[in-house]
């Protein structure tokens, strides 16, 4: 792969290399349309020229509100070339968690997707003392408040370029590898999130290890459908597909994405291990042969292999996927990491496990087991939180949060959350994502939370997996109603039983609550990635989980 000193210069010399090549590949009005690279490089050149026309310096934050769209990435290198910092809060927030982003960022720009996002945080914007201006991707005239259109503002931009010409070569050539990319805020398990300080250099040296380790090329197309507000899928698809020279195809939706699948027919995807659960319990059938041709119906005949982050995914689920023939591999990292610490590669993998690290990547593990990891990938510090980086970095080393191991072959396994970990009242400690993992390998399990924490037993929530309930039940009725069944309750009990035969008797689930509908990021329960914000769920759920005590 070529230097680059920045993903400016990364973008520019692609485009210039690639040229009428399709870059990027969305449906518009129904169909699907091709951006060519020329076209990608001379509407983020005409972003960046609006940004300068606005008055945007370098260093400058910039706010990027917005569902994946193909705005979102043009937008985003907009941003970078005019030496900016992009900062993008998860769509689905509320408007008081899009607040304290922007506010604490100091954002002096926002763009964003659609009117509905646009009247959500409408009261807030008088509350942002720094902000100068608001683009409207959607065309929407009606709006006022100064709002800019996107098409209009691009307009400005692209006659603005020539007389900018200077001015743009000049940013480009003055960021350096330690110049800020991006602030990124944690969506968090607890607590208010901390905003993350990536570095061209960070994201870059990441993009490039994971391209050095499972190579890429121009003929492949990779599908994207998670959010690029978060950094697994902007440094793994948005950034590595420029590397890599790919076609990004943007799937329309998570309700279209097995359509999408269909009509793209994609080489290479990136998903959270949720998605490949639920298509796994949707396609099992009576032998692996008949699963795995299912499963590669629904991923395509071009797929050579699947990429899961984002948070653990089950080893049974892992499993039955390779049972299939369908090649599934996990890798392992933090939104401070950039966020690659380690995956396992197509020619080297170990199925229960995180992979080997990264080339430029160092991992060891602390005394009290903590995975820690050292190297150019790691962030610059959190912003304005001088306390929080300290906490996090230690000459260098990053402190991952997370339990692990190293095997003699280098491989990582990830065995717990150092904070989730749960400590009984008998003295006893355990890892509530190891049961939790195991339950969910049960087809009638959808999601599940153990609890125990200062108690002399466990308890879960539990969320099944209604349709394969009913048809294993042979019964119907609202999930409302379902939940209080005695059947629906015993059928339960004995899947628990069973998938904790191998665990000690202090990790045993002893009682538990059924819940009709699943945890959702608009509840505030799960992260934009997916994770479970455990503490949170708890206390949802803490009179029920009471009562089981109680009882």
């Amino acid at each position: 792969m070529f230097p680059c000193r920045s993903l400016v210069e990364l973008h520019r010399t692609q485009a210039e290399r690639l040229g009428p090549r399709p870059a990027l590949r969305f449906t518009q009005h129904g169909m699907y349309r091709d951006l060519s690279w020329d076209r990608y490089r001379a509407d983020s050149l005409a972003c960046a020229a609006a940004l300068i026309e606005a008055g945007i310096a370098p260093g400058d934050r910039v706010g990027l509100l917005s569902e994946n769209r193909y705005e979102w990435l043009i937008a985003d290198l907009g941003i970078l070339a005019a030496a900016a910092v992009n900062v993008p809060p998860h769509a689905p927030l509320t408007a008081k968690q899009i607040h304290y982003q922007l506010h604490n960022a100091g954002c002096m720009w926002l763009f964003v997707s659609t009117l509905a996002q646009f009247e959500k945080i409408r009261p807030i914007l008088a509350e942002l003392p720094t902000l100068r201006g608001v683009v409207l991707f959607d065309s929407c005239p009606s709006v006022g408040l100064g709002v800019q259109t996107w098409a209009g503002f691009l307009q400005r931009g692209r006659r603005a370029v020539v007389q900018n010409a200077a001015e743009l070569v000049r940013r480009e050539t003055d960021l350096a590898g330690d110049s800020l990319a991006t602030i990124m805020y944690t969506s968090g398990t607890t607590g208010n999130p901390k905003g993350v300080m990536l570095t061209h250099a960070n994201v870059l040296s990441n993009v490039l290890a994971t391209l050095e380790s499972e190579p890429s090329g121009f003929d492949d197309v990779r599908l994207g459908w998670l959010p690029y507000s978060h950094i697994y899928a902007r440094t793994l698809d948005h950034y590595l597909s420029i590397a890599a020279g790919n076609v990004l195809a943007l799937a329309e939706s998570v309700e279209t994405l097995v359509t999408n699948l269909r009509e793209i027919q994609p080489t290479h995807m990136n998903s959270v291990p949720r998605f490949y659960e639920k298509v796994l319990t949707a396609e099992s059938a009576a032998t692996p042969e008949e699963t795995g041709r299912r499963l590669r119906r629904v991923f395509g005949p071009r797929m050579r292999w699947l990429c899961s982050g984002g948070a653990p995914l089950p080893v049974a689920v892992a499993e039955a996927y390779r049972a299939a023939g369908v090649l599934l591999l996990q890798g392992y990292g933090l939104t401070e990491s950039s966020p690659v610490i380690s995956f396992n590669r197509t020619t080297r993998h170990k199925i229960d496990s995180v992979g080997p690290p990264l080339p430029n990547v160092e991992v060891r593990i602390g005394a009290d087991g903590e995975v820690l990891s050292r190297g150019p990938h790691i962030m610059k510090g959190y912003w304005n939180n001088p306390q929080a980086t300290a906490e996090a970095l230690e000459d260098g080393w990053l402190h991952t949060g997370d339990l692990g191991r190293l095997d003699e072959d280098g491989f990582l396994y990830i065995t717990g959350r150092k904070k989730e970990l749960l400590v009984m009242s008998s003295g006893k400690k355990v890892v509530p994502n190891h049961i939790e993992g195991l339950l969910l390998a049960d087809p009638c399990i959808d999601q599940v939370v153990v609890s125990g924490e200062g108690r002399n037993f466990l308890t879960a929530i539990v969320v099944p997996h209604w349709d394969n309930l009913r048809r294993e039940l042979g019964i119907e009725g609202r999930n409302e109603a379902l939940c209080e069944h005695p059947a629906v309750e015993a059928l339960l009990r004995r899947r628990i039983d069973a998938a904790l035969t191998d665990v000690a008797s202090w990790e045993q689930v002893k009682k538990f609550v059924v819940l009709a509908q699943p945890f959702s990021v608009a509840a505030e329960e799960l992260t934009v990635s997916l994770k479970l914000r455990r503490s949170v769920i708890v206390q949802n759920h803490r009179e029920e989980l009471e009562a089981l005590y109680r009882d």
